[in-house]
C-alpha cells in the first residue's frame, strides 16, 4: 500500500483499500471529512473557501448516492450531467456553476493524488465564462448618510458606527473584520495586520476618523459586552464583540448593516463598504498598484474592474482633453 493510499484509508476507511474492499461503498461523511483535511492542511485554504468547497462536494455526493455510484467510478458525461442539474433544477448562475465545476476538478485532482482515481473527469469539460459584475457602489454622501444613521448613544450604535467606518475606511472584507483581532490593531502606528483570504496577511492603514471611533468604542462600548461574556470562558480576543461579550459575527454584520440601511432609507450591501473603499481611492487619484495592495488582491485583473465604475468621471476626462472629444453643439 503506498503512503497516499494509506493516507485515503486512515481518513476514509470505507473506502476499504486491500482485498475486496476497492467495492465498497465510500460514506458521504468520510469522505467529506478527508477532503477537509486535505482543503485545510495541505491546500491552506481559508474557512469560508472550505466551507463553500464541501458544500459542494456534498450536493454531488448525494447526486451519486441516489444513482448508486461511487464518485471514484464516474465518467465525464456523469459530472457534466450533474452540472446540468444544478442548472436545470437550482437556476444557479453561470459564477454559481462555474465554482461548482471547479470543486469537482479540485476533489478528482485530489482522489487522483490518492490513488483512487486513474484520471480526473472533471478536467475537460469546458468551464463557463464568467464576466465580473461591475460592483455596487455608494456615494461619499451615502457613505455619510449611512454611518450617520448608526445610533452612537448606545453600545450597539456605537460599536457599529466603528465597524462600518473601519471596513470602509480600511476596504476590509466583512469575514476580515470578524476576524480581527486586539492584538492586530495598532493604533499608535495607525494600521492594521489583516488576515485575508489564504490566510495572507497584509498591513493596512486606519484612517483618522476610523481610529476616533475605535477609541471611543473600545473606552466606552467594548468593556460593556466583555463583561456580558461567561465567567466560564475566557475573553474574546476579537475587536467586535456582540450583546454576550462573544465575538460578532459575519451574520450579525450583516444583519447590523441591514437595520442602519433601512434607517437611512439607503440600499446595497455591507461589501459595497469595500467597493466604495477602492473607487473613491481610484477616484482621488491613487495608483492602481497601490490599491491593489490594499484590498489584498493577489491579481490586478481583479482590482481593475474598479476603474470601469466610475463612467461619468471617464467621459467628462474624455470631453475635457481629447482633442475631438467636445459634445456636440446643444449639449452640455
Amino acid at each position: 500500500m503506498s503512503r497516499r493510499s494509506a493516507g485515503w484509508a486512515r481518513r476514509c476507511p470505507e473506502a476499504g483499500l486491500g482485498n475486496k474492499g476497492r467495492a465498497k461503498k465510500v460514506e458521504r461523511a468520510s469522505c467529506l471529512a478527508a477532503y477537509e483535511e486535505y482543503l485545510v492542511v495541505e491546500k491552506g485554504l481559508a474557512p469560508l473557501s472550505v466551507e463553500t468547497y464541501l458544500r459542494e462536494l456534498g450536493r454531488y455526493l448525494d447526486f451519486l448516492k441516489t444513482r448508486g455510484l461511487r464518485p471514484e467510478k464516474v465518467d465525464a458525461r456523469l459530472v457534466s450531467a450533474y452540472l446540468e442539474s444544478r442548472r436545470d433544477k437550482n437556476g444557479i448562475s453561470v459564477r454559481s456553476s462555474a465554482k461548482a465545476q471547479s470543486t469537482l476538478r479540485g476533489f478528482y485532482r485530489f482522489l487522483v493524488r490518492e490513488g483512487k482515481c486513474v484520471g480526473n473527469p472533471a478536467a475537460g469539460l469546458k468551464m463557463p465564462k464568467v464576466l465580473r459584475p461591475i460592483p455596487e457602489v455608494f456615494s461619499e454622501k451615502d457613505i455619510d448618510t449611512i454611518l450617520d444613521a448608526a445610533d452612537v448613544l448606545t453600545p450597539g450604535g456605537l460599536r457599529d458606527r466603528c465597524l462600518f467606518e473601519l471596513i470602509y475606511s480600511s476596504g476590509l472584507r466583512i469575514s476580515e473584520a470578524a476576524g480581527l483581532t486586539l492584538d492586530r490593531v495598532h493604533l499608535k502606528e495607525g494600521i492594521l495586520r489583516v488576515a485575508g483570504k489564504g490566510r495572507r496577511e497584509r498591513l493596512v492603514p486606519v484612517g483618522g476618523e476610523a481610529e476616533a471611533w475605535i477609541c471611543r468604542y473600545l473606552a466606552e462600548a467594548r468593556p460593556l459586552f466583555a463583561a456580558k461574556r461567561s465567567a466560564r470562558l475566557k475573553p474574546a480576543p476579537e475587536l467586535f464583540l456582540n450583546y454576550r461579550g462573544n465575538p460578532l459575527g459575519r451574520k450579525g454584520m450583516w444583519k447590523r448593516f441591514k437595520e442602519i440601511l433601512l434607517k437611512a432609507n439607503a440600499h446595497g450591501k455591507v461589501h459595497g463598504l469595500r467597493h466604495s473603499f477602492a473607487t473613491h481611492l481610484l477616484k482621488g487619484g491613487a495608483n492602481l498598484r497601490a490599491v491593489q495592495a490594499l484590498l489584498g488582491h493577489v491579481d490586478i485583473s481583479t482590482t481593475q474592474i474598479y476603474t470601469h465604475v466610475d463612467q461619468e468621471a471617464l467621459e467628462n476626462a474624455h470631453h475635457s482633453y481629447h482633442p475631438r472629444g467636445a459634445l456636440p453643439r446643444g449639449q452640455k
